[in-house]
């Protein structure tokens, strides 16, 4: 007995104008789907403000009120794409009768290839953003980049990216990329090539392994000391509650916060990295963009978690990721200016999506250069962090404070703009 694969994902969409369209998702459980599912909606810009979720551990249904920006345009195509997307996260498929049914037995996924993006070009104000918004549109991750400004004005940006689609070998798929920058660099751009990456290439083009001690203890001395930060770069009012009095078999999480970009997210993240399993959950947004989520959890044990330093690691963590889901901060570099930009990445090494999109706008709205930059992973204590590392154009660096280029970062980011 199974369901059809269509109706794993059924999306409809709002009757009267401003009203969020509304996903449904039914099909087999699994720890950690509610954030893979998050984190498309949030790849693909949307914003989540309600959401029920309800599981008996082997099969869930999920329901999502999501808007889009006002300056983003759907189109249908785009909604297919969204709903084939969401029905790769759910469990894997199988064919029968010529008709797809869910079964419950996962396989583990295969490596994406990784391929190199080498762009040779004239520099220009916010060239950068303007590829990474092809290469997004596209459906081209970014992994890694290393980018360099030479004295003649020439850039050499190298992104090493993987397909979601899958076809990044092909020649149709390289020559749609190639036609993609072209249509928006023009004469800006020399030349541009394709390749699979080996072993040797990114060996030769990996971000800087060292991270200087200012800059951990910068950004990371909150992770390190456990401490609530003190300042301004950090959502507001954050409570965490945890319940056992209610429910004989779970536990109650009661969070009250502040909206930002991917709050759902940053929630079923952290509890799919303390392997937690949501039986029944509801999300709402009220007025003032405050937000109130209820969900009833329990370990992998099947059992409620009891332990007081259990329930304190989790709440504190939960607190933390919502008090500072990204850590963001300008800092000296020599004679030069850095913008650092860090967030957590999944034990599944899977890491939090549009994070450099969103950097590059935002200096591209302060009209503030970009002389290089890199993304590479780092281990700071127990946790990877993904850091972005922008040295900012001189020039650009002088004009605009640095306390406006961090705050100008940190709203983009947190969808406060």
């Amino acid at each position: 007995m199974g369901i059809l694969h269509d109706d794993i994902v059924i999306i409809r969409q709002p009757e009267n104008e401003g009203e969020p369209s509304v996903i449904t998702i039914n099909c087999p459980d699994k720890t950690g789907l509610g954030c893979d599912l998050c984190r498309i909606l949030l790849f693909f810009g949307l914003s989540i403000v309600r959401g029920d979720v309800s599981t008996d551990g082997k099969w869930c249904y999920i329901v999502f009120w999501v808007v889009c920006k006002p300056t983003t345009r759907w189109d249908s195509s785009r909604w297919e794409l969204l709903k084939k997307r969401l029905i790769e996260a759910c469990p894997s498929c199988s064919s029968a009768s010529e008709i797809s049914y869910y079964r419950s037995e996962l396989q583990p996924p295969k490596p994406p290839d990784v391929f190199l993006l080498k762009l040779y070009c004239y520099d220009r104000k916010g060239l950068l953003h303007d590829v990474t918004k092809v290469l997004c549109s596209l459906e081209l991750n970014i992994k890694k980049v290393k980018v360099s400004t030479t004295p003649d004005g020439t850039v050499m940006d190298l992104f090493f990216v993987t397909d979601t689609r899958e076809l990044l070998h092909t020649k149709k798929r390289q020559e749609d990329t190639y036609k993609a920058l072209e249509d928006v660099m023009q004469d800006a751009m020399i030349s541009c090539n394709i390749e699979k990456s080996g072993p040797e290439i990114t060996a030769c083009s990996l971000a800087s392994p060292f991270l200087p001690s200012a800059i951990t203890e910068d950004i990371f001395h909150l992770e390190m000391s456990n401490e609530l930060p003190s300042v301004s770069l950090t959502s507001n009012n954050v409570s965490v509650i945890m319940d056992n009095s209610l429910s004989p078999a779970h536990t109650l999480v009661q969070i009250v916060c502040q909206d930002h970009k991917g709050l759902l997210y940053d929630i079923m993240r952290t509890l799919k990295d303390y392997n937690i399993q949501i039986s029944y959950g509801r999300f709402y947004i009220k007025q003032g963009r405050k937000c109130e989520i209820d969900l009833f959890i329990m370990q992998a044990d099947g059992k409620k978690i009891v332990d007081p330093s259990k329930q304190s690691a989790l709440s504190s963590r939960l607190q933390m990721e919502l008090l500072q889901p990204l850590r963001v901060a300008v800092v000296s570099r020599g004679p030069d200016t850095e913008l650092l930009v860090a967030n957590p990445v999944e034990l599944s090494s899977k890491g939090r999506p549009l994070v450099f999109y969103d950097i590059t706008l935002a200096l591209k709205t302060l009209n503030t250069c970009i002389f290089s930059a890199e993304i590479g992973r780092h281990m700071i204590g127990d946790r990877e962090w993904e850091v972005y590392r922008v040295l900012l154009d001189e020039g650009a660096s002088l004009s605009v404070p640095r306390r406006k280029v961090e705050e100008g970062v940190w709203k983009l980011l947190m969808g406060w703009e």
